[in-house]
């Protein structure tokens, strides 16, 4: 015989063994999307927060990466939701202000989602906590959490009622779950975690989204965290802390969770918030920190859509690093599509870009054929932002008054810089205009006939559009 043949037999062997390894590793990630309501940018003790115990989260930011400019996609709730679903703003995908009870406004199906997109490329998908991208929530004429790609669901629609203690206005699958015994972030989280033990489908890789109603308001929290706090006297702002502790709590046995089924090093995780924090920080009941920055929920100054971001996948993101890339939450969809090896949509514009590069450490800065934007008819001041590089410009409803800032410089937004730097300030607000226009004419108008005032978007540009049917 050949003495080349036995070696040749074994090489082949020896390749063999080889693709069978690759095509094991070749599994997509487990992906979980962690979505806390209300958590301002300086709420976590990992983003400097002096008195707020957040144990769970501090240790989770020390093994992967925290973002220093994270934004929401809005200044409040179902914007900021339907960005991260859909990776596109949310005037351009329909969702423009919270969605109140009974709202004709939802996220449509011709929205292509991230949940579908993922069990399309062989996910299972679940989504457990708050909705709040329908008014019709539970009812067939809106589409429910099922219908965007869940396979298997536990929401409400707004907040958790009548508080986050014992609430029993949730819905699992389509039938009311009842009246639940607990708080609400540790239920929300204990569903994620039986879904994980025992409801997916074992041989394909899942898509989570837990998304906690702490720390909006109205809350409850448990009295074991209450009594982490035993120095504060404003039992207001004991009960907030102990809320976001709460949160840390469920995020911490979700953790716990992906260890003791062995799944931490094969899952991404990325943690955020919808916004800035409730209230004045001060006497009405919302006492979260917007670590400095100017405004809170609502606001399109920072305060109002700066918030923190996490994220996790050992081996991959090196652990105990920051990035102060900006980072907005409608780049999670084009990121978890391509980690999940899913389609990217060709057949719309999406706002969001693929971070993954910034979150791996192996870039410092992400190219973004759209800017950063945001839009919101209900802010109290400026009503539209814009991001480009370092310099933010915001405007009123009409495009007609404008603040000018450079970030890297003035985080705070202390100091207007139009008439300082007029060149870059015109270019700035022409690019403004122009973007704000093409963003108008793409999204469906619920605004138009359901705003208060008369049917205008205070942001919309002073030529506006014909109404239109959707």
């Amino acid at each position: 015989m050949n003495p080349c043949v036995p070696r040749l037999f074994t090489l082949l062997l020896a390749l063999v063994a080889c693709a069978n390894l690759s095509g094991a590793a070749a599994r997509p990630p487990n992906i979980i999307l962690f979505l806390a309501d209300d958590l301002g940018y300086g709420d976590l003790g990992c983003y400097g927060h002096p008195v707020i115990k957040t144990p769970n989260l501090d240790a989770f930011a020390r093994q992967g990466v925290r973002l220093t400019q994270a934004y929401a996609a809005s200044a409040v709730c179902s914007p900021s939701r339907s960005a991260l679903l859909t990776g596109r703003t949310p005037h351009r995908n329909g969702v423009y202000t919270w969605i109140a009870e009974g709202s004709e406004v939802h996220l449509r199906t011709s929205e292509v989602t991230l949940p579908k997109l993922l069990r399309g490329a062989g996910y299972a998908t679940c989504h457990s906590g708050k909705w709040h991208l329908n008014g019709r929530f539970n009812d067939a004429s809106q589409p429910q959490p099922g219908d965007h790609g869940y396979d298997w669901w536990l929401a409400t629609q707004n907040n958790a009622a009548p508080t986050h203690e014992n609430p029993s206005n949730f819905v699992r699958n389509g039938q009311p779950a009842g009246r639940l015994e607990g708080y609400s972030a540790p239920l929300v989280a204990r569903e994620a975690i039986t879904w994980l033990r025992e409801k997916r489908d074992p041989a394909k890789p899942f898509f989570l989204a837990v998304w906690t109603h702490e720390p909006h308001y109205p809350i409850k929290s448990d009295p074991t965290f209450k009594a982490l706090y035993p120095d504060l006297n404003d039992d207001v702002q004991r009960e907030h802390h102990a809320n976001v502790t709460q949160m840390d709590h469920a995020f911490g046995e979700l953790m716990r969770a992906l260890d003791e089924q062995k799944l931490t090093d094969t899952t991404f995780v990325f943690f955020t918030s919808d916004n800035g924090p409730e209230g004045d920080g001060i006497k009405t009941p919302g006492r979260g920190s917007s670590g400095g920055l100017r405004g809170r929920k609502r606001d399109l100054h920072e305060g109002g859509i700066r918030v923190p971001g996490l994220a996790r996948w050992p081996g991959h993101i090196p652990a105990g690093t920051t990035s102060d890339v900006p980072v907005i939450g409608s780049d999670m969809f084009p990121t978890m599509l391509a980690l999940g090896g899913a389609r990217v949509p060709s057949d719309r514009v999406l706002d969001g870009v693929n971070v993954l590069p910034v979150l791996e450490g192996r870039a410092t800065r992400v190219e973004r054929p759209q800017p950063l934007f945001w839009r919101l008819h209900m802010a109290p001041n400026a009503k539209v932002a814009m991001r480009v590089d370092d310099w933010k410009i915001l405007a009123d409803a009409g495009l007609s008054e404008f603040e000018l800032y450079n970030l890297r410089a003035d985080p705070r937004e202390t100091t207007d810089l139009k008439a300082s730097e007029a060149a870059r300030f015109n270019a700035l607000r022409a690019q403004l205009v122009r973007h704000n226009a093409a963003i108008d004419a793409e999204g469906p108008d619920w605004w138009r006939r359901l705003s208060p005032n008369g049917g205008t978007d205070p942001a919309a540009t002073k030529a506006g559009k014909k109404g239109k049917k959707q």
